[in-house]
């Protein structure tokens, strides 16, 4: 299936942005092609248009000279589309956009830190973290400031091209990758593009509660699937076992939480939902190939350096 990636042209948007952002996507796909790679289909969309086929991507660039003007109609097309399996993706004023629909309801998100103070007022239930420059919360994606598409376009090459392919972009762009490795180089790629309505539904609860006590016939329920059926359909969908699923997107979590300070990784285990730290270490090292205490000295940021 054709990686599918489009660039919501609104009203308002920054024309820099939309078409910068189709350059460096459409110049990674050249370069991944002459590689023998698979190349991105990458399209500026206008309005609000209707599909032939899902999208697997989907940005709202940053806007220019205050708020856009809303549009009744967009928050149902953000929303459809999302349901579809569509990687829904903000930069800056387009988390607005993006947080009109309800999605970030709950959710880890940021956007420009000028606009901190007017987003929390508007949606209070959204978990803004303007520190961050990018959050990869699975289904959505949201990034900081006016100039931030670069990092998300970054960020999609890798998850659709592999970080071969965002290095090569980078150095043809001469964009300074700076640290980025650190996460593009394991980061999770949740398959969303599976077409079964009912495991998105349990994704979508597990990037919501996967930090608290989560066990497969919560994620049934989720699914409003019977357990064995939901299991089934899960693996077929995903790849990859619940439990399975469960354990990626924790550790991305407590890699979050490793490369800032303050936290011991005992208590890093507990918060992305492990009650015995012993066997969080295990999982990590196994899926990251480093322990917690290896990630933290490597990629922290002036944190403690427990093991």
């Amino acid at each position: 299936m054709a990686t599918r990636i489009g660039i919501l042209d609104y009203p308002g948007a920054q024309a820099s942005a939309v078409l910068g952002l189709r350059d460096l996507l459409e110049e990674a796909s050249r370069l991944h092609k002459l590689r023998g790679g698979a190349g991105l289909d990458v399209a500026v969309l206008a309005g609000l248009p209707a599909l032939d086929a899902p999208l697997t991507a989907l940005v709202l660039p940053p806007a220019l000279g205050g708020e856009p003007a809303s549009d009744p109609k967009r928050p149902a097309w953000l929303t459809a589309r999302h349901r579809e399996g569509t990687l829904l993706c903000s930069v800056c004023m387009g988390a607005m956009l993006l947080a009109e629909t309800g999605l970030l309801a709950g959710r880890p998100a940021t956007t420009h830190w000028g606009l901190r103070a007017r987003f929390a007022e508007r949606f209070p239930a959204v978990l803004l973290d303007t520190d961050r420059l990018v959050i990869d919360d699975g289904d959505l994606m949201t990034a900081g400031g006016l100039m931030a598409w670069v990092d998300l376009g970054l960020r999609l090459v890798t998850r659709f091209l592999g970080p071969e392919a965002m290095l090569a972009t980078a150095r043809q762009l001469l964009v300074d990758p700076g640290g980025r490795e650190q996460r593009f180089y394991s980061t999770f790629a949740p398959v969303l593009t599976h077409g079964d309505p009912a495991i998105l539904r349990a994704q979508a609860w597990l990037q919501a509660h996967g930090g608290g006590k989560v066990d497969v016939p919560a994620m049934a329920g989720a699914a409003r699937l019977g357990e064995r059926t939901f299991q089934r359909r899960f693996k077929r969908a995903t790849g990859l076992r619940p439990t399975e699923y469960l354990q990626h997107l924790r550790v991305g979590r407590a890699r979050e939480l490793l490369e800032r300070p303050g936290l011991g990784v005992d208590e890093i285990a507990w918060r992305v939902g492990y009650e015995d730290p012993g066997a969080f270490r295990k999982i990590f090292l196994r899926l990251m190939g480093l322990s917690p205490g290896e990630y933290r000295r490597r990629f922290g940021t002036g944190a403690s350096q427990d093991a």
